[in-house]
């Protein structure tokens, strides 16, 4: 006989920590003028400003880059340990309806894409069938999965393929002829040239990219290691789960320091190309996800103590409204620095910038919280899911 089903008890600090995820991207999206890389002419700047502006790009990178998107994918994963659990206990499988899901999801990420060339769902959409094949899997095979695509497989083929032939080159991915009529779109006034050059080419960009950098892969990973995270109930308050989280803490740490210095000294050190194709890759990409797990174990311990909780409370209501979030953030941002609306993207420094995508990302802060005070959910999540369950004869 099923299960009764259990009450439905959010988690807030995974809503929090989804937050802060979002905050990340927000702010980068914003330093980067949402992809539209066009700056101020720094013989126009005062010295001060300019090294600001360079001290503040290094430091978002160094503490967001690579790291937003990745705890987003992680928390991906575990809001499908909770739906696909929630589901067997009432002895149905959830996975066929996951796989609507994702095909929904692909319709959001079109949306999305009108306004934001660099948008990350359409990708979400179509890794997140790894999700559909290893949901019945043992925790350990699933562990071993994740870790498999997390140790960046085809960084290693293509490396393992030039010790066997020294003039094998890895093949480089063709985006610099879609990336030229995505910035005719940025640059033009008109929307309608920004949507159509947006669609046709923005996301064969994001999707060339994420391979190209090992993202594709990674993201494969993170979200099989969420779907592991959650199976072992890590996110759930426990002397179980915070004895986890500061052992990973610890490990996240010396593996950071590690794999930060030994990139250092292979970029120092090295010069052949095939190697920083391959190699110094996959190690950046590996201290990417430690720092990751550095950002992720400090924020849950954090969130133990009350004086975090409470200032980290805006996040939560951001959490809630994640795909709300991160499409409205495409809208604003791209009327905000592209031509067609402000145009403010040729005018506004790093610095600037930064402080602009703060003041954005509070008053979207503000207004998640007040529509959470009259609905449960954002408007985007209300959508999906009641597109989610829409019932078949």
């Amino acid at each position: 006989m099923a299960k009764l089903p259990e009450k439905k008890v959010r988690i807030n600090a995974v809503d929090a920590l989804r937050g802060f995820a979002i905050m990340g991207i927000m702010l980068l999206h914003s330093i980067e003028h949402f992809n539209f890389y066009v700056f101020p002419d720094k013989n126009t700047q005062p010295d001060w400003l300019n090294n600001l502006d360079e001290g503040v790009w290094d430091t978002l990178f160094f503490i967001f880059g690579g790291k937003g998107y990745a705890i987003f994918a992680v928390l991906f994963g575990f809001t499908f340990s909770l739906m696909f659990a929630k589901q067997q206990n009432l002895g149905k499988d959830f996975g066929f309806r996951f796989l609507w899901r994702m095909v929904l999801l692909a319709g959001f990420a079109f949306i999305n894409g009108l306004f934001f060339p660099g948008e990350v769902l359409l990708m979400y959409s179509i890794v997140g069938i790894i999700l559909f094949l290893v949901r019945k899997w043992r925790e350990k095979a699933l562990l071993f999965t994740s870790l498999f695509f997390l140790l960046q497989p085809i960084e290693w083929i293509h490396y393992f393929v030039y010790l066997f032939d020294n003039e094998y080159m890895v093949p480089q991915t063709q985006m610099s002829s879609y990336w030229g009529f995505i910035i005719e779109g940025q640059l033009s006034d008109s929307f309608f040239e920004l949507i159509k050059n947006n669609t046709l080419y923005g996301h064969k960009v994001a999707l060339l990219w994420a391979y190209g950098v090992g993202r594709l892969l990674q993201t494969a990973g993170l979200f099989v290691l969420g779907y592991w995270l959650g199976k072992k109930n890590y996110f759930r308050d426990s002397v179980k789960s915070r004895m986890f989280w500061k052992k990973t803490l610890m490990l996240s740490i010396l593996a950071f320091i590690s794999l930060y210095m030994l990139e250092l000294n292979m970029k120092a050190n090295i010069t052949e190309k095939i190697y920083k194709d391959t190699l110094v890759k996959a190690i950046d990409m590996y201290g990417n996800l430690a720092f990751t797990f550095i950002l992720i174990s400090v924020f849950l311990l954090l969130y133990k103590t009350t004086i975090f909780k409470k200032s980290t409370n805006g996040l939560r209501h951001c959490g809630k409204m994640s795909l709300t979030a991160y499409v409205f953030q495409s809208i604003v941002g791209s009327y905000v620095f592209y031509e067609y609306g402000l145009g403010l993207g040729p005018s506004l420094g790093h610095t600037k910038s930064f402080l602009l995508g703060i003041l954005l990302f509070v008053i979207q802060v503000y207004i998640y919280k007040y529509w959470l005070k009259t609905f449960k959910q954002g408007p985007l999540e209300k959508l999906w899911h009641k597109l989610t369950w829409l019932k078949t004869k």
